[in-house]
């Protein structure tokens, strides 16, 4: 029997696709990869029986990076990076899912690809591909088709079914088209973000940002908020003078009138007009007239807009609001949530989804008034040849959802059913009245037909919005009259729905990547969310967008950007060549880029007269190993410290807690006073020297690491005196005491969070040379003070292995210990294969003295 595999983008979507096409007939069972399932059932295809597995990818298998020696921020020129090689790395390593595609593809005949339909998803088809076309079965004739694309929008039993009827190919030049786009954004953004960022965290200590970050995209959209910012700041306002009367009609009721004139700048002329109409005690109506207005139906729903009604009316981030309606798609409530049409086809069954609604408890009524007669088709909108407009495709209620993810259905429901409804039908009426030889006028409207304001309430005709029976001729009793003084007022901060309709409008971004880039220019500490989710830069934004202005203004304009948006377009219509697209742009900012490092002075200007340098920011804490003087600590992001004697900085931890001088202990390597980090994230902490963590001091030694780490055969704070077992959730990690921990003591990995807790309230506790018998682990020995011994018989100290020995099971957190007890057995963890491997590699036995430890270490 044939094989076919069927890959999906998520995994949750991988078990709805398969629940729909084996008709709940599948069997589930687990893949090489922890993340993603696969579903077997057998069917028909091609015309044969053959048996099918579905299973999933994370969202891209591959990521473009450069090569490794070229991540290097000390040793590679930023200049380079437009010519660096780049490489296909996978995204996420730990969940190895191209080896999990390979398993299964392995002698299969077709491949069947269920990607999201976009360009990120036709990029991932080919990912996929790449990954899995060695090992299936050739094909019978090399004319047959193997691999296959279904093209769906929702995740519904019809559509799914649809799309399997109707396969077709994957189209490369999308693919190519979000090729471009990576290597662009890689080479582009890292070659000004490197260059930005070293040279201005090297000089200034309050920026408040671990990367002063350049983004082709995301710069533009900075540069939005911005420019509003200076036409707030450089905005002067005039005083100007507006009468305001109020009249009474005859049943009592209170009119506020506007003043033909409008308003008036100049003071004395102003209070003429209020002498003149102060003194007067009627009002005349002159005229009424009234029209038949409509207010138009929404169109249907797209992304854009959906991102503008979650920020404005829903007070949601862009980005979270896609999260959400992404979670909803997957679960089957809604259409495909990333979609630039605002027009539904011909045969799109219109009447059949609203049907789905009339069974709802908070509009089921209203909709089944549609059904029977007053439902209309939608408005005229834009087809963009992607996707149906975001639709509701079955009904939920508030029980079965979250509070924002109902939010989002409820507004995606009633907007359906609004863009199907009639317009709302008004009365619109203007009255005209005299007071003196001064005209003013009131307006107000009365409601003929709620139309889709019935499910769009926020839209309906307010209350207070209709006028009292006039007739021409009617004598009204002017009740006040009030000469106001006010001043033209700014512009406000632009709102992320502002902005979004910018980024729209100028071509900046795509309908998937604008909620993307509203988060980076929060994430990078260049404007704050105030409220009403006004975006309000902050000086390192608005520093940063002056700084491209007096340099190159082309590098925050939204006009390259757009430009390159088109050229990406083109290769994604198989219009334009994806290698010459690439390397003009490149070109272009390669030629930029020179040009900016070359005058960054004029940028430097703004930051100096902006921020504190570095020499002057932080406060003393530990002494530097070449001067002896004090090295300062910036606490700001990115916490760093400073040697001002020196004028060098050096990178810490950047993982939150504190951080503190150990015990004015030296590292005997460069004299660097040690340092401690305590409650980082997850309870991480560990000893440090801050040369040795900035400049590896040996090769098996990362970058960035701490004595935990660090593989010095005597320092007593090193790997070698403080490793007891390798970790078992980690790839290369070292479970290694943590010499500062007391009297909580526990045991870190030098790689990832995993934590054991042992001996609370020991005195000391240390790790012996010996190695357990049982499972290799090295042993511990604590030590207790008498009126606090743990180990009865008065007895202060016992050796023994924390994961084995019974004395100990109390003392350590067995929940932990037990996992690492069970996962080493047999594998001999002692220091020639534990701890000790990292440095002495083959398994040597320990030298005896410290000379030939120090020999045979640097052999």
């Amino acid at each position: 029997m044939k094989q076919v595999l069927m890959v999906a983008e998520k995994p949750s979507l991988a078990q709805s696709i398969a629940q729909i096409l084996s008709n709940g007939h599948f069997k589930q069972r687990k893949g090489l990869s922890s993340a993603c399932a696969v579903y077997e059932y057998d069917g028909v295809f091609n015309n044969q029986q053959v048996k099918f597995k579905m299973t999933s990818v994370c969202g891209h298998v591959m990521s473009t990076d450069f090569i490794s020696k070229y991540n290097n921020w000390d040793r590679v020129d930023p200049a380079e990076l437009f010519s660096a090689p780049t490489e296909k790395k996978e995204a996420n390593a730990k969940l190895q899912i191209p080896k999990f595609l390979q398993s299964e593809a392995r002698n299969c005949d077709y491949l069947v690809l269920w990607l999201d339909c976009d360009k990120e998803g036709e990029n991932i088809c080919f990912e996929v591909i790449n990954s899995v076309k060695s090992v299936m079965r050739p094909p019978g004739n090399r004319f047959e088709q193997v691999i296959y694309r279904a093209k769906f929008s929702a995740i519904t039993d019809k559509d799914i079914k649809a799309a399997m009827r109707q396969l077709i190919e994957p189209d490369e030049n999308q693919s190519l088209s979000v090729d471009a786009r990576q290597e662009l954004d890689l080479r582009i953004g890292c070659a000004f973000t490197r260059f930005q960022t070293k040279f201005f965290q090297n000089k200034y200590g309050n920026l408040d940002s671990a990367l002063i970050s350049f983004g082709p995209c995301q710069t533009p959209t900075l540069g939005f908020c911005v420019e509003r910012h200076d036409r707030i700041a450089s905005f002067k306002p005039e005083t100007f003078y507006v009468l305001s009367v109020k009249v009474l009609t005859s049943n009592d009721k209170v009119l506020s009138l506007d003043w033909d004139r409008i308003r008036i700048f100049d003071n004395e002329v102003a209070n003429v007009f209020y002498g003149i109409i102060k003194q007067k005690t009627e009002a005349i109506v002159l005229n009424i007239s009234q029209k038949e207005k409509a207010k138009q139906k929404p169109l249907a729903l797209n992304t854009v807009e959906l991102m503008r009604v979650a920020s404005s009316g829903l007070n949601m981030g862009p980005h979270h609001a896609m999260m959400i309606a992404e979670k909803l798609y997957t679960q089957g409530y809604i259409s495909y949530p990333r979609t630039e049409t605002t027009n539904y086809p011909e045969n799109f069954d219109l009447r059949g989804t609203l049907q789905i609604q009339s069974k709802s408890s908070d509009w089921g009524n209203d909709v089944k008034d549609l059904l029977s007669g007053t439902m209309t088709r939608p408005r005229k909108g834009n087809d963009a040849g992607d996707h149906p407009p975001i639709t509701p495709m079955k009904l939920a209620s508030r029980n079965e959802l979250d509070g924002d993810s109902w939010r989002i259905y409820d507004y995606v429901a009633r907007h359906f059913i609004a863009s199907i409804c009639p317009d709302m039908k008004y009365l619109h009426t203007v009255v005209s009245l005299k007071i003196g030889e001064e005209t003013f006028s009131c307006s107000g409207k009365s409601l003929i037909d709620p139309g889709y304001t019935k499910f769009m309430s926020w839209q309906a005709l307010g209350a207070d919005e209709t006028l009292p029976d006039l007739k021409k001729g009617d004598i009204l009793k002017v009740s006040e009259v009030k000469l106001n003084e006010r001043q033209t007022s700014p512009p406000d901060y632009l709102t992320e729905s502002e902005v979004i309709t910018l980024m729209e409008k100028h071509g900046i971004g795509t309908d998937a990547s604008i909620p993307v880039h509203i988060n980076n220019i929060c994430q990078r500490n260049y404007v704050t969310v105030g409220s009403g989710r006004r975006l309000i830069p902050t000086p390192l934004g608005i520093v940063l967008v002056h700084g491209y202005q007096k340099i190159d203004s082309d590098l925050v304009l939204p006009t390259m950007r757009a430009a390159v948006e088109k050229q990406l377009n083109l290769i994604a219509l198989g219009k334009e060549n994806y290698e010459s697209v690439l390397q003009h742009t490149l070109t272009v900012f390669r030629l930029k880029f020179q040009y900016f490092v070359t005058n960054i002075t004029g940028m430097d200007e703004l930051f100096e007269a902006t921020f504190s340098p570095l020499s002057e920011s932080g406060k003393p804490l530990s002494r530097c190993g070449k001067c002896r003087r004090y090295m300062k600590l910036i606490a700001t992001k990115p916490m760093r410290l400073h040697c001002p004697t020196c004028d060098e900085t050096f990178s810490v931890p950047q993982i939150g807690g504190n951080i503190r001088i150990f015990k004015e202990l030296k590292c005997p390597l460069d004299d660097f006073e040690l340092l401690q980090l305590t409650g980082g994230t997850k309870g991480k902490s560990y000893i440090f020297c801050p040369y040795c963590y900035n400049n590896a001091p040996f090769h098996d030694m990362r970058k960035l690491s701490g004595c935990n780490s660090c593989t010095h055969p005597t320092c007593p704070y090193s790997l070698q005196s403080n490793g007891v077992s390798n970790c078992s959730n980690c790839d290369g990690g070292i479970l290694v005491l943590d010499p500062g921990s007391g009297p909580k003591w526990k045991l870190s990995c030098n790689r990832c969070d995993t934590i054991v807790r042992l001996f609370e309230d020991a005195v000391k506790v240390s790790i012996d040379d010996d190695t357990c018998k049982d499972c290799g682990g090295q042993l511990v020995t604590a030590e207790y003070k008498k009126d606090k011994t743990k180990f009865g018989c008065n007895s202060t100290v016992a050796t023994g292995c924390i994961f084995c020995d019974a004395r100990f099971t109390s003392l350590v957190d067995q929940q932990q210990a037990m996992k690492f007890h069970n996962s080493s057995r047999g594998r001999g963890r002692g220091r020639g294969r534990g701890r000790g491997s990292r440095s002495r590699g083959r398994g040597r036995s320990k030298p005896k003295d410290k000379m030939a430890q120090l020999a045979a270490y640097f052999v």
